[in-house]
């Protein structure tokens, strides 16, 4: 008997970014960082995306998925993600934003906010 499972993904963020605007969202997302980031490095590090996975509900979540979440936004290779690099990272993961009608105006707004 094969399974068929499908998930449902709902992209927030394009509803989220309508109703706040530009600056508020980006402001939202910096208020995200700062909720995960090591406090003495100023960086979301492996430590402090694990000690906080139980806050997103990740609790299960193992060592190997941690490093994948990291390295997929690690633009300057520390191993690490700076506000920057977050940021850029949420907007990637959001088709709703990066479509092709809207991915010059995220861009710009990223550019100009971060």
């Amino acid at each position: 008997m094969e399974l068929d499972i499908t998930l449902d993904f709902e992209d927030y963020l394009p509803s989220m970014m309508a109703r706040l605007g530009a600056e508020a969202f980006v402001g939202e997302l910096c208020n995200g960082f700062r909720l995960l980031m090591d406090v003495d490095r100023g960086l979301i590090t492996f430590e402090s995306l694990k000690k906080n996975s139980v806050t997103l509900g990740l609790s299960d979540m193992g060592d190997d998925e941690i490093v994948c979440m990291l390295s997929e936004g690690d633009l300057d290779g520390d191993g690490a993600l700076n506000q920057a690099e977050f940021c850029i990272l949420m907007f990637r993961l959001s088709p709703g934003l990066m479509v092709d009608n809207n991915i010059n105006g995220s861009k710009q707004w990223l550019e100009e906010y971060i």
